[in-house]
């Protein structure tokens, strides 16, 4: 499965078009290296996400086949490393 629909179909990113631009502009990483978006996910990778908000990293446990339920889409990955951030910590007035 593409790493974009896998982001969708898990709610990690909430459009397919969002997680393409997030890979497209390098704020995806798999094992530590930039992702594309047509990257094909493998159980047991590591994928990081960062926003202006949020830091995070999960494992993948399970490739869907189709997009689970909203009360299922926990079961196909762990999260590893959930960091909210501050976008306005740096400002300095």
């Amino acid at each position: 499965m593409r790493l974009d629909i896998f982001l969708k179909n898990t709610g990690l990113i909430k459009q397919r078009s969002e997680a393409k631009r997030a890979c497209d502009a390098g704020r995806v990483q798999i094992g530590g290296q930039p992702a594309k978006a047509s990257h094909l996910v493998i159980i047991g990778e590591q994928i990081t996400i960062e926003t202006d908000v949020r830091l995070l990293d999960v494992e993948v446990l399970s490739v869907l086949a189709r997009p689970p339920a909203k009360r299922d889409r926990h079961r196909f990955y762990r999260i590893i490393r959930d960091e909210h951030r501050d976008p306005y910590d740096d400002l300095s007035f």
